[in-house]
């Protein structure tokens, strides 16, 4: 029980306590608490298996993927080389080298209500560590101030009127022989760590978002362009059709077929149309804007451009570089602590208060002052709560346990994530240059189908089965140089995203 004290200059004809004893007691006795042990373990960060200083995939990569050319392929098509070992920059999205997805992803970074949540959450945590710093490394002191006037009767006398004035200064301190504040206090400062990487994580999300909706909205825009302009090469055809129809050279089924392939492609543009108006609505609304402001920057494939080089963490230095891992790790941290708080729990805590003050009685015809000061000591020992201690500190164990497995689950999924990523750049490649092909041969066998048919040398069926191979080829050759930027941002993100190369990064990776 901690008693309130106040500090007052005492009365002039009384004797100053030893005060100076009560505050080197104090002393002492705070110096015992910070030499004393902490019970339960001491946290160290895990080890990793040595599995995990092997190659990210099982069977080796390409040091180089291949490379795609065609007219429409554009720098989607360039080989990427994997340099193992080497740092990924901080601002990584650079890497693209489009200046409206620089700025777009600076604005997301400075009006993102979502990150100002996270920094909010941050600024929380570290004041309750700051908070509970104050109160396990010093003593508590508290002035208390009183006043009020009394009237007593004495027995044969008039009543007497009188003011009466008291101030005293209270000192308290919980010596933590056991480490258990010192154990909440290192808890908290691991729940500080895990929101720290947690903002981190925010951050690298919300890049990797605004990059591949970026990403999203020029694909959608590439296949809405390429549906338009199939669209307009199919009504031209219609209308030669149509008059080949009323010249008796062709039978009306033709027109109808036409027309039909028609009305099937213009029923595609709707849904593109959607699609890319809500992408540019999450662009917004990334970028901390309302839909309806506007001012956003139009991305097309053709203004990215895919980078060359993919910097590659080695599988030893991920751990201490993916965001996710590093606030698993703090949570492993904050449950290894709180095994230490169940622990000192069952041990006894005592606490020192000191007081020092005085009090005065004004009477009209003399003023009566009392100088007051105490030290005292509790102690408190466990000694029958039914094996609840016990039962907390078990508890707090199987939660270090269970940390401990989710721990290595995301340790596990950090490592697939970036195996994933290896793997969708080689095939990602592979895909691009097979499908420039594809639309390369369709183009050629749409245009020599198209000459065959005006000649008469073909059926229609043959130009229509012409026309739908393009199509086909076309939009699949957009969607395959869009996945190429996508998986090369995931690969990025996958690896960390390069926080800890930012000058104002919010944690270290040796840390």
């Amino acid at each position: 029980m901690q008693e309130h004290a106040v500090h007052s200059k005492p009365h002039p004809s009384r004797s100053r306590p030893p005060l100076r004893q009560v505050a080197v007691g104090l002393a002492v006795a705070l110096a015992l608490a910070l030499a004393g042990c902490a019970v339960g373990p001491d946290f160290k960060t895990p080890v990793l298996p040595k599995a995990a200083d092997a190659p990210y995939t099982e069977t080796p990569l390409q040091a180089e993927t291949v490379s795609a050319h065609g007219d429409r392929v554009g720098p989607s098509g360039v080989g990427q080389r994997l340099i193992n070992g080497q740092d990924l920059p901080a601002e990584w999205w650079k890497l693209f080298r489009s200046e409206p997805l620089d700025q777009l992803i600076r604005a997301a970074l400075e009006h993102n209500p979502t990150l100002d949540a996270a920094q909010a959450a941050l600024r929380q945590a570290q004041e309750n560590y700051n908070a509970a710093a104050g109160t396990t490394y010093y003593p508590s002191a508290n002035l208390q101030l009183g006043g009020g006037r009394q009237r007593a009767i004495l027995s044969g006398s008039t009543p007497n009127e009188f003011n009466v004035y008291s101030g005293t200064i209270g000192v308290s301190y919980t010596l933590d022989l056991f480490g258990g504040e010192r154990r909440q206090l290192e808890s908290l400062m691991a729940a500080a760590d895990y929101q720290r990487f947690q903002t981190e994580a925010a951050y690298q999300t919300l890049i990797g978002n605004v990059v591949t909706t970026a990403v999203q909205e020029a694909a959608l825009r590439g296949q809405l362009e390429a549906t338009r302009e199939l669209l307009k090469a199919q009504e031209t055809q219609l209308r030669i059709a149509e008059k080949q129809v009323e010249l008796g050279a062709q039978p009306r089924a033709v027109a109808l077929t036409q027309g039909t392939l028609v009305a099937q492609t213009r029923a595609q543009l709707p849904p593109l149309e959607k699609a890319l108006a809500q992408t540019r609505h999450q662009l917004a609304v990334l970028a901390g804007r309302f839909p309806g402001e506007g001012g956003l920057p139009e991305f097309h494939l053709e203004s990215l451009r895919l980078p060359d080089a993919l910097p590659v963490s080695l599988p030893s230095a991920l751990a201490r570089q993916r965001p996710d891992i590093r606030a698993s790790e703090a949570l492993l941290h904050q449950a290894s602590a709180q095994v230490g708080v169940a622990t000192a729990n069952q041990y006894p805590q005592i606490t020192l208060n000191g007081s020092y003050g005085t009090q005065h009685t004004v009477l009209p015809t003399m003023d009566i002052g009392n100088t007051l000061w105490g030290v005292t000591a509790g102690l408190t020992q466990p000694l029958f709560n039914g094996g609840a201690l016990s039962a907390k500190r078990r508890a707090a164990e199987a939660a270090y346990q269970q940390a401990e497995a989710q721990y290595r689950a995301t340790v596990l999924k950090a490592f697939q994530n970036v195996a994933d990523s290896l793997r969708a750049i080689d095939a990602d490649a592979l895909a691009l240059r097979a499908q420039a092909d594809a639309e390369a041969k369709a183009r050629e066998s749409l245009d020599v189908n198209t000459r065959q048919y005006k000649l008469g040398g073909i059926s229609y069926l043959a130009l229509l089965d012409a026309q739908r191979s393009y199509q086909q080829a076309r939009i699949g050759l957009i969607q395959a140089q869009a996945a190429r930027y996508s998986d090369t941002a995931a690969l990025f993100l996958a690896l960390g995203g390069g926080w800890w190369n930012h000058p104002a990064a919010t944690g270290q990776t040796g840390g």
